[in-house]
């Protein structure tokens, strides 16, 4: 019996279009063991339970890891409950060179202070395993000026509290973790409001 076409919403959901755009370039591809750190409610992971990846995923909220759960009992059913976790991304309960991508979509800049961001990268990194890549979306400091209430944390357009980088901080930190930029940074300015930056690196192998 033939198998009904997938519109492309069922196919890859609410998929983040950065995150959309390293599947196409064969960054992310079917048979990867694939972590989502901060993964919410599974926006990019439909196409990825899909596609056969080995899927795993943090989250501090316990409604989205129980949704994920859920989400992975349909559409990947073979994958173990204990593959979702609700931890915070600075403690993930996974042993270190987890997987061949890890996935930080616009969480960093909730970090409380440079320590904590730091924290959260570090544990991040440990995640990778060698010749892997790390894709992190985050507000940054990239394109705008933003009013600092204290170190690190800027007021952004909606009155939000954002730790934020900018183009000398990640490069130094990507110079610090001995890792190869897969691309250049890319930001993204919301008029008025926030800027988001794409950082993917490799690591070396």
């Amino acid at each position: 019996m033939t198998q009904p076409t997938l519109s492309l919403q069922e196919q890859f959901g609410q998929i983040d279009i950065y995150v959309f755009d390293q599947i196409l370039r064969g960054n992310i591809a079917p048979g990867m063991r694939v972590l989502d750190a901060g993964c919410g409610f599974g926006r990019n992971l439909v196409y990825l339970l899909r596609a056969g990846c080995e899927v795993f995923a943090v989250d501090a909220d316990p409604r989205g890891v129980d949704h994920v759960r859920r989400l992975a009992t349909m559409l990947a059913p073979a994958l173990p409950p204990a593959n979702f976790r609700v931890a915070p991304i600075e403690q993930m309960p996974f042993p270190g060179e987890l997987a061949d991508v890890v996935l930080c979509n616009s969480v960093l800049h909730f970090a409380r202070d440079a320590a904590h961001f730091r924290a959260m990268l570090e544990e991040l990194w440990r995640m990778v395993r060698p010749g892997g890549m790390l894709f992190c979306r985050l507000g940054s400091r990239i394109g705008m000026d933003f009013n600092e209430i204290r170190p690190g944390i800027f007021e952004i357009g909606d009155g939000s509290e954002w730790f934020l980088v900018d183009e000398e901080e990640l490069l130094e930190l990507t110079e610090e973790l001995n890792a190869v930029l897969v691309d250049p940074l890319k930001t993204t300015i919301v008029q008025d409001y926030r800027c988001m930056t794409t950082w993917v690196l490799r690591k070396r192998r």
